[in-house]
C-alpha cells in the first residue's frame, strides 16, 4: 500500500482505521467498565477501596510485564499475525472475567487479560506508523482514539444498563462477543504487514530488545510516557464511586451521565487529530494540558452537584485529556526508526501500563472510604495528578524539539 500525504485516505485505508477503531473501542471498554462497575463490585464482592485498586491495577501491571517480555520479538513477525494472536488471548481473558465469581478469580483474570490486551495497542500504533506519513497521523490517530469516546457513547451505558439488569457479568459477555466478531474481520480483511521485516538486522530478539531501551532519544520518550500515564489511571478507578457517594449522583443517571459526555467528546477525536496536524501536535499537546489542569482541580473539590453541572465538567475535562492523548500519541509515532517501531511501541506502552498500574494502586493508598461512603482525601488526589501534569508538559516540549530536529536534518538530507 502506497503512503500518501493528501487530506483523502484510499478504502484500504479507511478500512484499516476502522478496524483499529473499533479493536480500540473493544480494548478500552474492557479497561473502563471497571470504574463504572466499581461501586457494584465493591459491595457484591466486599471489595475495599484499596483491593478494586489492585484489580484495576493488575490489568496494567501484566499487561507491562507481557510488552516488555513482547518487546524483542515485536519486529520479527507479520504485524496482522502478532495482531491476531494477542487478540484471541485477549478474548480468552475477557473470558475468565465473565465467569468470575470471587475476588481471587476477577484478580487472576485481570492479569490474563492484561497479558494478553497490553500489546494489542502498541501493535496498532506500530501499524499506523508504518502505513500513514507523520502529516496524517494525528488525523489518524484522533479517528482510532475516538474509541474512547465510542465507549462512553456505546460501551459503557449498554454494558451499565446489562450489570443493572442481569448482574456484573454481562458487560464481559457483550465484549467477548463483540470482539470474536472483530477478530474475524481482521482474518479476512487485513493484508499482511512485512515491510519492516527488510531492514531487521539485530541477530536475536534479546539484542533488539536491548539496542532500542539503550538508545538515548528513546530513552527521553520512554520518560514523558512514565509522566504521561499517571493521571488518567489515577482519577479513573473512583470514578463511579466519587460520582455516587460524594456528587451525590443516582447510579441509574449513571448511564446518562457518561452517555451524554461522550456524545460531546467524540467529536473531540477527530478535531484534535486534525488541529494537531495543522497547528502542531506540541501545541495541541499544550492546550489540552492546561484544560486538563484546570479542570481536574474544580473536579477533585466538589461536593453534591446537580447532574447538569457534573456533565458539564466532565465534557470540558474529557476535551483537555483527549486533545492531550492524540497529540501526545501522534507525537510518540515519530520517534522511532521502521527498524524498532514495533519494540519501542511494545515498550512504550509496557511502561505505560506499568505507570498507570503504580498511579492507580497509590491512588487506592491516596483515596480511602468514608464511615459515609464518601470517598476521602479526593482533593490531594486532584494535586497530584495536576503536579504530573505540570512535569509532562516540559518532558514533551523536550521531545518535541527532539523530534523537529529529526525531522529537520532528514530533510536536508533528502
Amino acid at each position: 500500500m502506497n503512503n500518501n500525504t493528501t487530506s483523502t485516505f484510499t478504502q484500504y485505508q479507511i478500512f484499516i482505521i476502522a478496524i483499529l477503531a473499533i479493536l480500540q473501542f473493544t480494548l478500552i471498554l474492557d479497561f473502563m467498565v471497571l470504574s463504572p462497575l466499581g461501586a457494584i463490585l465493591m459491595k457484591e464482592l466486599s471489595l475495599q477501596p484499596n483491593q478494586f485498586g489492585l484489580v484495576v491495577s493488575a490489568y496494567a501491571f501484566s499487561a507491562g510485564a507481557s510488552g516488555l517480555l513482547a518487546a524483542g520479538f515485536a519486529d520479527r513477525f507479520d504485524r496482522k499475525k502478532l495482531l491476531l494472536f494477542f487478540y484471541v488471548g485477549f478474548i480468552f481473558g475477557t473470558t475468565l472475567c465473565a465467569i468470575a465469581n470471587s475476588y481471587e478469580f476477577l484478580l487472576i483474570a485481570r492479569i490474563v487479560t492484561g497479558i494478553f490486551g497490553g500489546v494489542i495497542g502498541s501493535i496498532s500504533f506500530a501499524i499506523i506508523s508504518d502505513l500513514f506519513k507523520l502529516e496524517l497521523r494525528g488525523r489518524v490517530m484522533g479517528f482510532v482514539q475516538m474509541a474512547f469516546s465510542a465507549s462512553q457513547i456505546l460501551g459503557l451505558p449498554i454494558g451499565l444498563y446489562l450489570a443493572n439488569a442481569f448482574g456484573w457479568h454481562s458487560p464481559f459477555w457483550m465484549i467477548v462477543g463483540f470482539s470474536i466478531i472483530v477478530g474475524i474481520a481482521i482474518v479476512v480483511y487485513m493484508q499482511p504487514i512485512t515491510e519492516h521485516l527488510k531492514v531487521q538486522n539485530d541477530r536475536n530478539p534479546f539484542e533488539h530488545l536491548w539496542k532500542t531501551l539503550s538508545k538515548s532519544d528513546y530513552l527521553r520518550a520512554f520518560l514523558a510516557t512514565i509522566l504521561l500515564a499517571t493521571g488518567g489511571f489515577m482519577l479513573m478507578p473512583f470514578g463511579s464511586a466519587f460520582s455516587i457517594n460524594n456528587l451525590k449522583i443516582d447510579i441509574k443517571d449513571l448511564p446518562m451521565l457518561y452517555l451524554v459526555t461522550g456524545i460531546f467528546t467524540i467529536t473531540f477525536g477527530p478535531l484534535s487529530g486534525k488541529l494537531s496536524d495543522k497547528l502542531g501536535k506540541y501545541k495541541v499537546f499544550f492546550i489540552g494540558s492546561i484544560i486538563t489542569v484546570i479542570m481536574v482541580l474544580i473536579y477533585t473539590n466538589l461536593g453534591p452537584t446537580p447532574l447538569w453541572l457534573v456533565v458539564v465538567v466532565n465534557v470540558l475535562m474529557f476535551a483537555g485529556i483527549t486533545a492531550r492523548m492524540i497529540s501526545a500519541s501522534s507525537l510518540m509515532t515519530a520517534v522511532p526508526q521502521l527498524q524498532d517501531r514495533g519494540a519501542f511501541m511494545s515498550i512504550n506502552s509496557s511502561i505505560q501500563q506499568i505507570s498507570g498500574g503504580a498511579a492507580a494502586a497509590l491512588a487506592g493508598v491516596i483515596v480511602s472510604e468514608g464511615s459515609d461512603g464518601t470517598m476521602q482525601n479526593y482533593p490531594f488526589l486532584g494535586i497530584v495528578v495536576v503536579a504530573s501534569m505540570l512535569i509532562t508538559i516540559g518532558m514533551m516540549y523536550i521531545l518535541n524539539r527532539q523530534i523537529q530536529r529529526k525531522q529537520l536534518n532528514k530533510s536536508q538530507i533528502d
